[in-house]
């Protein structure tokens, strides 16, 4: 197996709670994770896909070219079968382009309220793309299921998190500890399939 040759990975985020999972996840290794706020001077790569796999994979190439490095992006949602799928893509702006966590959750609340509490059922999505110079891009997804609440609980994570029940730990997302949720999240699921990747083929040197 080769070494892996760089000294770092850079995530195609400036979300800084998505940089703490990311570092988090992976701490164990001699990777430095670095962020979009460390490259000031990258433009902005408009989501516009219809899809999380096609947002992921545009990131993740368009970014690799320009720094000629290796890029992780993901592109992360809530899906809820009985609202044909919303918030799906538009996640993070359901409630307009500059939404907070808060105001989208409130309109994810206002919106469930009309579906029967028995099809309340949805799930957290992540699909990753890494982008080595050079290499076909690969993609992994992870899934987390649960169920969506009217009152938040916990203040935790991000995003749909305080609203975000999973009924095998009894907590919302936002109820959980750092170690708890960076086992079970869909982020977490990805990243260790993506780490799994990595390992078949780099020395990943441990710290």
């Amino acid at each position: 197996m080769k070494q892996w040759p760089y000294s770092y990975v850079l995530i195609a985020s400036r979300n800084k709670g998505k940089l703490k999972q990311f570092s988090d996840l992976f701490r164990e290794f001699h990777l430095e994770v670095k962020g979009l706020d460390q490259f000031p001077d990258l433009p902005d790569v408009e989501e516009d896909q219809d899809t999380f796999e096609g947002n992921a994979r545009k990131k993740a190439e368009t970014i690799s070219r320009l720094i000629g490095g290796p890029v992780i992006s993901d592109d992360s949602g809530l899906v809820i079968p009985a609202l044909g799928g919303e918030p799906g893509v538009y996640s993070a702006r359901y409630a307009g382009i500059n939404a907070t966590d808060e105001m989208n959750n409130q309109k994810l609340i206002s919106e469930i309220r009309s579906v029967p509490k028995a099809k309340r059922q949805g799930y957290y999505i992540c699909v990753m793309a890494l982008a080595i110079p050079g290499r076909e891009t690969q993609l992994v997804v992870g899934k987390c299921h649960g169920e969506i609440l009217t009152e938040p609980r916990g203040n935790q994570g991000f995003g749909y998190d305080p609203i975000f029940y999973i009924p095998e730990e009894k907590k919302t997302m936002a109820e959980l500890s750092d170690e708890r949720r960076y086992q079970i999240s869909h982020r977490a699921k990805a990243t260790k399939q993506l780490l799994t990747l990595l390992r078949q083929e780099y020395v990943l040197t441990r710290r």
